[in-house]
């Protein structure tokens, strides 16, 4: 396929319009390592087991971009906690430094979409 999509990384707010869900960091690899992604955004934290144990999140998800050499043209991230926006942030820029992902990647701290949860 070549037609670009937009990929919104999350596991409980809505998905934007123009965008493709990937609930869990399992359906974002299969998503970015099968399809052209235009732009990327990224939740931190995507929830826990049936046991209360955190599932592979977001940073998660970066270090498998970054260590696959995988590509979107644009990436924001739209998490709410801090700490894990620094540290995706830092490595996504880290790794374009060491050109393990490519320099024309854009990569942004804040959000291009309304973080929106309708719980349904």
């Amino acid at each position: 396929m070549t037609d670009k999509i937009n990929l919104y990384v999350d596991d409980l707010r809505d998905c934007p319009e123009g965008f493709v869900v990937a609930r869990t960091y399992y359906e974002a690899i299969h998503i970015l390592e099968t399809r052209k992604v235009a732009i990327l955004t990224l939740d931190h934290d995507l929830g826990e087991d049936v046991d209360g144990v955190e599932l592979p999140n977001g940073y998660d998800l970066v270090k498998y971009f970054c260590e696959h050499g995988l590509r979107a043209d644009k990436i924001y991230i739209h998490t709410d906690n801090p700490v894990g926006r620094q540290n995706m942030y830092e490595t996504l820029l880290a790794a374009q430094r060491r050109e393990f992902i490519a320099e024309d990647i854009e990569i942004y701290h804040y959000s291009i979409t309304v973080n929106k949860h309708s719980g349904e």
